[in-house]
């Protein structure tokens, strides 16, 4: 199970740091974007497009690696509260009641909607920009893919430690210290 932890959480590292050059070219396109409305009021759809879908690859492309650092949104009111057993039974039975099967629900329906969006080379309704919206919703696909998958070693994270065969917890402090360096 070691591995498959070790895997998913690597794959979700390496595409997070790749994703998040994206952030870099996100602000120089909205700077180029400002600068032409304001200094030579003149805009183009496709840099405004280009800049959802910079955001979109962001956002859903990187959602695994969020949750991979627990940079994710929760509602930590009580979950910071909790023992590392409390944290760990809490992250398996939230993995297997609600983020593995909402991920499937959302990469099923999301895969047909790309590929039909694919199939008739869906583009931009608007004049001058990007010439495929297909892109955009494979991923809304691949970005649940990874989730789904980060969600995985979520759960075998928890049930290692619920098993005793880890001796610390992603939730616990001397884990987040000790994966910090």
């Amino acid at each position: 199970m070691q591995k498959v932890v070790n895997l998913i959480d690597g794959l979700n590292d390496g595409l997070g740091r790749g994703v998040s050059y994206f952030n870099h070219l996100l602000v120089w396109l909205i700077c180029i974007d400002v600068l032409m409305r304001y200094f030579f009021s003149a805009s183009q759809i496709w840099i405004m497009e280009l800049e959802i879908y910079f955001y979109a690859f962001l956002f859903l492309l990187g959602s695994g690696f969020a949750f991979r650092h627990d940079r994710h949104v929760r509602v930590d009111v009580f979950y910071a509260r909790m023992s590392p057993r409390g944290k760990a039974i809490v992250d398996l039975l939230g993995g297997i009641l609600f983020l593995l099967p909402w991920s499937l629900i959302v990469m099923w329906v999301s895969w047909d909607y790309a590929v039909m969006s694919f199939k008739i080379g869906e583009g931009s309704s608007q004049p001058g920009g990007l010439p495929a919206i297909w892109i955009l919703k494979f991923c809304i696909f691949f970005g649940f893919l990874f989730l789904f998958l980060q969600g995985i070693s979520s759960v075998l994270k928890a049930v290692l430690f619920l098993s005793h065969k880890t001796d610390s917890y992603p939730g616990d402090a001397d884990f987040l210290s000790s994966e910090q360096h």
